[in-house]
């Protein structure tokens, strides 16, 4: 096996400072597998066993980081929506127009969003689709209430004691 490249100098005193400031386990994860190669000396191998990756992924992060330095080390995660038909702004400008019935107590009929939809995009898409949409800009289905808002207590439980079958 071949030497590794060594680190930058300033790697094992700027490491510890930035390995404090991170907000996610993943980021503290990719710091770590630089400074125990730093100030340690560890082996891939023995990062990999510290950290509980995979010896070829602590690998790759410190090459990224021998290649594009820190920024390497701040990116994000992987996630993120690949296969988007709209972007967000693009779906929210959609939902826009149905806001107004439903803000006034109106039902919010799922088919008439799904067909805006469609017609957006000039394909059919599933009904799942849509709910994830509604979903991801805080719309939830609403229940009606068990009870009438103007009900009155006081004369149901009257009817209750008077009435033949109580």
């Amino acid at each position: 096996m071949r030497t590794p490249k060594p680190l930058p100098e300033d790697a094992v005193s700027k490491l510890p400072l930035e390995m404090k400031r991170t907000k996610t386990k993943a980021e503290f994860q990719r710091l770590q597998c630089i400074w125990l190669r730093a100030s340690l000396g560890l082996s891939s191998e023995q990062v990999a066993t510290a950290v509980g990756w995979h010896p070829c992924s602590v690998r790759r992060v410190q090459s990224r980081y021998l290649k594009d330095g820190e920024a390497s080390l701040k990116g994000e995660g992987r996630g993120g929506r690949r296969r988007q038909n709209l972007t967000f702004q693009q779906e929210e400008e959609l939902i826009q127009g149905f806001l107004s019935s439903a803000g006034k107590g109106g039902i919010l009929e799922v088919s008439r969003i799904k067909a805006a939809y469609e017609k957006v995009l000039g394909r059919k898409v599933p009904h799942s689709t849509v709910y994830r949409m509604l979903a991801r800009h805080g719309w939830r289905k609403i229940a009606p209430r068990p009870r009438h808002p103007k009900a009155n207590a006081s004369a149901q439980a009257e009817l209750k004691k008077t009435s033949p079958r109580g």
